[in-house]
């Protein structure tokens, strides 16, 4: 629901008037550029250290550490890229901005048994995403 108000002595402003996000796209934003920049470092350990990466029991699913790695590394780079993006307050940026926050926290959840902390941290991190682009870009004044 899009609304415009008009206060005294000035001009409707709603969200399409508005040249950059406000509220919780930008902290969506802010989240997911910390988010993006944490999984390009993971990327970045995972492939030119596998000797980091320490499997402690045996999973239903292994892979390749630095096939992961890689992994990790686009979609964090992908990731920042939209919330720099998001600055801008387009819905298609919103969109993709959730869609690259579920897609990410596939990715932790299955590097879980690779690095448990990191991965919950950045489950977290994309579950706040994924709610804060989904809750409106206004709100209404009474």
């Amino acid at each position: 629901m899009t609304s415009s108000t008009t206060k005294p002595g000035g001009s409707a402003r709603g969200p399409e008037n508005r040249p950059f996000a406000t509220g919780w796209t930008v902290f969506a934003a802010i989240m997911l550029i910390a988010g993006g920049t944490m999984a390009i470092f993971q990327g970045i350990a995972g492939i030119t250290e596998d000797s980091l990466i320490v499997v402690t029991r045996r999973y239903v699913y292994s892979m390749n550490t630095t096939g992961w790695g890689w992994i990790h590394l686009i979609l964090g780079i992908v990731i920042v890229v939209t919330g720099v993006v998001l600055f801008g307050g387009a819905v298609w940026a919103r969109v993709v901005g959730v869609v690259l926050a579920v897609l990410g926290m596939i990715a932790d959840f299955l590097w879980l048994p690779y690095y448990p902390l990191w991965a919950v941290v950045l489950i977290t991190i994309d579950a706040f995403v994924i709610w804060a682009l989904c809750v409106g870009t206004t709100r209404e004044e009474s």
